[in-house]
């Protein structure tokens, strides 16, 4: 979970999309054919025609090390916050570029234990590390420690994009709000919240920390078909939590996208650990939880490969005509509308906790 960089005046997190749409996406360097699918609004990888059928899938992101997670903890997680991206657009990730821009304070026996726990978990996600640069800089935070690309080969009929939604499909959330908020949390603050959890409660959250990523989620979902045959869309739900990743995906799709919020899963102890940490578990941080889109005769079949993967998933809603919009049904029969993400308060709650030292 990367904690960005940012200037007094901005907030933390992921840039605004107006700013991204105003100022980066009209500035994207040469235009060539081949790109398929650039960076866009709610899309968590690119497509590049590599010829003869087949497509590039890429993706970069920040890695991290979380103090309360340590060394080891924290590579597998960046390893797969970044491979869950890629696997959103129904291919695997095959190669990885990765750069380390490390603080002088990391030691070499850090850069040693945290480059095998990312080596090995590369090695399960069947990736190969094939370039990158390693060096340590002074004005290097000791939290991110630098980025990776990953790249994976596939078919140009098999991959999806948040674009490739349309009304009538059916939207699947897999696992619940919040997850990697909980997560964190359980490993932050366990002290704390302790005094609201039983044994059993707390055990749950620091389980979640499994949880965190979205490739299993994907395998199962595409494994029904994609497209017309079954899914056509997958989002990560990651900063803005799962409403801001629906907003993204209505952004994308260029629909409207009309939800129930209590379908949504909220596990008690998320909310008990949203509560603790004062932030609303449907717009925080939730890499672990996928957003997908099935075609309505085909959305039973995807809930239940997840469910048989031993992924729990509920459908929460449709695509529908219309111009970017989400709209939560509530519980009591109101209607509220969202244009863009809401703003996630994980960053700002982590940093309050790391500051006056939660335990």
């Amino acid at each position: 979970m990367p904690r960005p960089a940012s200037e007094a005046s901005a907030s933390l997190g992921k840039i605004a999309p107006e700013f991204f749409a105003r100022v980066i996406a009209p500035h994207l360097g040469a235009a060539r054919p081949e790109v398929l699918v650039g960076p866009r609004a709610g899309h968590d990888a690119a497509i590049v025609k590599a010829g003869a059928g087949r497509v590039l899938a890429v993706t970069t992101d920040p890695l991290s090390v979380i103090p309360a997670l340590g060394l080891e903890r924290s590579a597998r997680l960046a390893c797969h916050l970044i491979a869950s991206d890629l696997w959103t657009t129904g291919i695997p990730p095959a190669y990885a570029s990765v750069d380390l821009n490390l603080s002088p304070r990391f030691t070499d026996a850090e850069l040693e234990g945290y480059w095998q726990a990312m080596s090995a978990e590369w090695a399960a996600l069947g990736v190969a590390v094939v370039t990158g640069h390693t060096g340590r800089y002074e004005g290097c935070e000791p939290s991110i420690v630098g980025a990776a690309t990953l790249i994976g080969i596939g078919d140009e009929g098999r991959y999806v994009t948040p674009a490739m939604a349309s009304p009538g499909d059916r939207v699947i959330v897999t696992k619940g709000c919040a997850i990697e908020t909980a997560a964190i949390a359980a490993a932050l603050c366990p002290r704390r919240l302790s005094a609201r959890l039983d044994a059993e409660g707390l055990a749950r959250l620091r389980a979640l920390e499994a949880q965190v990523s979205v490739v299993a989620d994907c395998r199962a979902a595409l494994s029904v078909g994609v497209r017309e045959r079954g899914v056509t869309a997958l989002h990560d739900a990651t900063e803005g939590g799962v409403l801001g990743g629906l907003v993204e995906l209505a952004h994308a799709c260029g629909h409207d996208v009309r939800i129930e919020r209590a379908r949504i899963p909220l596990a008690p102890e998320v909310r008990t650990a949203c509560e603790v940490l004062g932030v609303d578990p449907y717009a925080s941080l939730s890499e672990g939880t996928l957003i997908a889109c099935a075609r309505a005769d085909r959305a039973a079949a995807v809930l239940a490969a997840l469910v048989e993967a031993g992924i729990a998933a509920a459908d929460v809603g449709e695509v529908m005509k219309g111009s970017g919009r989400l709209w939560v049904a509530e519980a009591n029969g109101a209607v509220a509308t969202l244009d863009q993400p809401p703003a996630d308060p994980y960053w700002a709650a982590y940093e309050r906790a790391v500051r006056e030292g939660w335990e």
